[in-house]
């Protein structure tokens, strides 16, 4: 029997279009505010030549920092015209295989690219590829563990996601090994978004006390993390073994006379 395709309003929604979605509600732009402050504080003194944002058109990452070239790399089902409000280089491409050359890239932003991709791995190894050495690497994600992380999880059992349902939301602690398996050295990272999983505007707004609390007595459990990163060069190993070699010891040497201790004239020839 030869089954009968579905019709188009039966198909299920395409990933991208519910995370757009869910970035124009309440909690979306909370998110966003949140990243764009922390965005801006941690490119500032970040510095090279080119710098290069992947997806998420909504904020521009990079409006701090003072390259002279800053690029955004967007899919074909990204927002297009929220990418031109910025005015930068558009470049489209696909984040498991980037159009740019291995060690050309100084800064490098993936504001929550991992976890909406089919394979996180390969975008930090192309992000390895095309990072210069003592380049940088900014992730910003959600964290599971949070009270979103929380409310998410149950949401597999009452039915009604908080977040988008197609993001595979990764530990904070799996990024920084693959970090170091890759060799980039850990160099700062921040925690925020402390308030209720709500979704209302004026619940929401009447929660701006939790931020201060949260950020100093439970700052590990922020709904967003956001980490930067700094490619290292490879060590240098020495194959074989070295010969100790003596120093030859330097004849001892006569004391010189004291500055002070007149010489004696010499005697007259008579």
């Amino acid at each position: 029997m030869i089954p009968i395709p579905s019709t188009p309003s039966q198909l299920p929604a395409p990933p991208w279009s519910s995370w757009e979605k869910w970035l124009q509600s309440p909690p979306g732009k909370y998110v966003l505010a949140w990243e764009q402050r922390c965005f801006d504080q941690i490119v500032a003194d970040v510095f090279g030549f080119y710098a290069v944002q992947i997806g998420l058109p909504q904020i521009n990452a990079l409006s701090e920092n003072r390259m002279p070239l800053h690029a955004l790399l967007i899919h074909e089902h990204d927002h297009q015209e929220l990418a031109k409000r910025f005015h930068w280089h558009l470049i489209e491409g696909n984040p498991t295989e980037l159009p740019f050359a291995s060690e050309s890239i100084d800064l490098l932003v993936l504001p929550h690219v991992l976890e909406f991709a089919a394979d996180p791995h390969q975008i930090l190894r192309e992000a390895d590829r095309v990072l210069r050495p003592e380049g940088r690497l900014i992730i910003s994600g959600f964290n599971p563990a949070s009270l979103w992380g929380g409310r998410q999880y149950l949401s597999r059992l009452i039915g009604s996601p908080y977040l988008p349902r197609d993001g595979q939301f990764i530990n904070l602690l799996r990024i920084k090994d693959w970090l170091q398996l890759l060799n980039f050295s850990l160099d700062r990272g921040h925690f925020g978004c402390y308030k209720l999983p709500l979704k209302g505007e004026a619940s929401m707004a009447r929660m701006d006390f939790l931020e201060k609390m949260g950020n100093r007595w439970w700052p590990i459990f922020g709904a967003v993390f956001l980490v930067s990163a700094i490619k290292r060069h490879q060590g240098v190993r020495l194959i074989g073994q070295i010969q100790p070699k003596r120093l030859s010891v330097m004849p001892q040497l006569s004391p010189a006379t004291e500055r002070n201790q007149l010489k004696s004239p010499p005697d007259k020839v008579q």
